[in-house]
């Protein structure tokens, strides 16, 4: 059984004449035109499970599904012979068809800060799933309690000394979880949308703005620090995904992370996630009650750690298609005259394919990117319409007994 996972930015999707930020809304014109280009993608990706982020209005998004489906239906007619031709049944047509999304399920998160305020609204995220799911999906942005992260006091300072901390109570945006049935297994699906590289700068009491939004008094330092915030939340946040994943795997469960990272693979908050990399021989390192230089961990221990480190790991659909394709780039976004890669889809080594005991295999990864442009180009100026992020979509087939 074939399957795909895929993860798509819209771009702030809302119904028209609504502003979500301050001074940004749609026409119904342009609405009309966002609706119809995002129908199209989703007809172009034709994935089975989808993770969208940017979404302020779940009945916007229902109505490009729907427009989707039409679209699917339309395009079936016109390439697919009907069953009265002798050649109906050719593996050729089953590749040119799309299945609508009519039976498919919708679940969405919307945002815990978005009040429904004009110019301050804040987006969700959402997963349709021809699959369906297997439970109540569950939304994960507040906290019971606050999350206080500690630091350590650096050496040679008092120890009594305070090394501060940083608190968390709200993730920027939610996470959503849900559970979804394919073949014989149940895969766990988190979508997430982290902090942007944004800064977050702070106002003071009574002021209409922050001194670092007055590019005209330019303040680099301040534009930093604000930088420096929004990094340490988008790792926060990255930790509390990274809490959630570890549970999901201690129950032996498959899971699979999708969505808008922020941050390319390699960026911490990206391995926080996807947890760390095991070093090549743990019997070359010093034991941490090492008392002497000699004190290694034995080879029984080395095993005994690997195995805990891969059992938690999750990896990069992308790189696991790079390796096996020996392409060189793959990019989701462009600012600036940068392209990189923040969109990810992350899957747990029930997937890999050094793993004895995976349950499925991933034979392709594709990106619709050719709409990106970071507007510097005068032949490619920017669109505020499409989306600023390109569509990623991992192809999987269940092994054999799986399905």
């Amino acid at each position: 059984m074939e399957f795909t996972l895929a993860s798509f930015n819209v771009k702030n999707l809302i119904g028209p004449d609504k502003e979500y930020y301050e001074f940004q809304s749609y026409t119904p014109e342009e609405y009309a035109w966002k609706r119809d280009w995002m129908a199209s993608q989703l007809v172009d990706l034709d994935a089975d499970v989808i993770g969208f982020q940017e979404i302020f209005e779940e009945d916007a998004l229902r109505e490009v599904i729907a427009e989707a489906s039409d679209r699917a239906r339309t395009l079936n007619e016109a390439v697919i012979p009907s069953k009265g031709k002798a050649y109906h049944r050719k593996v050729i047509f089953r590749k040119l068809g799309v299945e609508p999304y009519d039976d498919a399920a919708l679940a969405f998160a919307p945002n815990a800060a978005d009040t429904g305020e004009p110019g301050k609204r804040r987006p969700g995220v959402a997963v349709l799933s021809r699959f369906g799911f297997v439970g109540e999906p569950e939304v994960i942005q507040d906290f019971d309690a606050p999350l206080t992260i500690p630091f350590q006091p650096l050496r040679g300072l008092d120890g009594d000394l305070d090394a501060g901390s940083f608190t968390l109570r709200r993730l920027s945006r939610p996470v959503l979880k849900v559970r979804i049935p394919i073949g014989n297994e149940v895969i766990t699906l988190f979508n997430c949308h982290l902090k942007s590289k944004l800064g977050e700068f702070i106002r003071p009491p009574g002021a209409d703005f922050a001194p670092e939004e007055d590019l005209v008094h330019y303040d680099p330092v301040g534009r930093a620090m604000g930088s420096m915030r929004a990094a340490m939340r988008r790792m926060a946040e990255a930790w509390v995904l990274r809490r959630e994943i570890v549970a999901e795997l201690a129950k032996g469960n498959p899971v699979a992370v999708m969505g808008d990272f922020n941050d390319g693979e390699h960026a911490v908050s990206s391995e926080i996630i996807s947890g760390e990399v095991p070093f090549r021989n743990y019997q070359w390192m010093l034991r941490h009650d090492a008392e002497t230089y000699s004190d290694r961990y034995s080879a029984e221990e080395a095993a005994t750690i690997k195995e805990s480190v891969e059992r938690n790991r999750l990896h990069a659909a992308e790189g696991l298609f790079v390796r096996k394709s020996m392409r060189d780039m793959v990019y989701t976004t462009a600012f600036a005259g940068v392209f990189e890669s923040i969109d990810q889809i992350y899957l747990s080594r029930h997937f890999h394919p050094e793993y004895d005991k995976r349950i499925a295999d991933m034979e392709y990864f594709s990106v619709l990117n050719d709409h990106i442009t970071d507007g510097s180009h005068p032949e490619a100026p920017y669109n505020k319409l499409a989306s600023d992020h390109g569509q990623i979509k991992a192809h999987l087939r269940l092994c054999e007994g799986q399905d």
